[in-house]
């Protein structure tokens, strides 16, 4: 019976025995690759027969990926810089001192010619100086003396004219308080050698007794000091100062 005779669902599928030998002999093929490369580093490789119906399809290519490119560098972002709010001034630079040049020779001897004079001038004006106050220290040291004479002097005089108003006689009816004033002229040893009336009183009665007692006061007292010694006195007396 033909195959076109046969019923629909009792045909028969096609031979298939073929591919599936074929497919087991491929990867029986494969298999064996694979031992024998792993056996490859240690044994030396056997030949392999293998009788092949169809040439086997060619391996699979093997992709090679592409490298990875690096990662971008990221750069840091620029930190913004803050102004302060007040500007800081510099501080000034400091000026350059100024280089000294020598003077000149003609110079430096007119200015030692100048410091000489001035300081031969300031000499004059410390001894001019130094002289006025030497004579100021004198006339100090003179009017301190001369004071002290006058005292002492008037001191002397005082106890001549005690004595002599010890020895007058006041006139009756006398009024009044009249000075009479005399110059005596006496000896270091205080004898009296003249009496001349310089002023009267007003009273001759009055001058004249003053006049007795002075030569009976005779000699007159001598000053403490020698030296305070004068030949002529002047000596004043007033009724009042009795």
């Amino acid at each position: 019976m033909s195959a076109e005779a046969l019923p629909f669902g009792a045909r028969r599928e096609p031979a298939l025995l073929p591919a599936f030998v074929l497919a087991a002999l491929v990867h029986l093929f494969l298999a064996a690759v694979m031992f024998l490369g792993v056996r490859w580093q240690s044994h030396p490789p056997e030949t392999v027969v293998v009788e092949l119906w169809e040439a086997p399809p060619p391996p699979p290519a093997v992709v090679e990926e592409a490298p990875k490119p690096p990662p971008p560098k990221v750069e840091p972002e620029p930190v913004p810089v803050q102004k302060p709010d007040i500007a800081l001034k510099a501080p000034p630079k400091p000026k350059p001192k100024p280089e000294l040049k020598p003077a000149p020779k003609k110079d430096v001897d007119f200015k030692k010619r100048v410091n000489e004079q001035l300081a031969q001038e300031q000499r004059a004006i410390d001894e001019q100086r130094r002289e006025a106050e030497r004579r100021e220290a004198a006339a100090r040291q003179q009017a301190i003396a001369a004071a002290a004479r006058d005292r002492a002097l008037a001191t002397w005089v005082d106890k001549i004219r005690a004595k002599i108003r010890g020895n007058i006689l006041l006139p009756s009816g006398m009024s009044g308080n009249p000075e009479a004033i005399f110059d005596v002229t006496q000896l270091p040893t205080g004898e009296v050698i003249s009496i001349r009336l310089r002023k009267s009183s007003g009273y001759k009665g009055y001058d004249d007794a003053v006049e007795r007692a002075i030569l009976k006061s005779s000699p007159l007292p001598k000053p403490d000091q020698p030296n305070l010694f004068e030949r002529q006195l002047e000596l004043r007396f007033r009724p009042q100062d009795q």
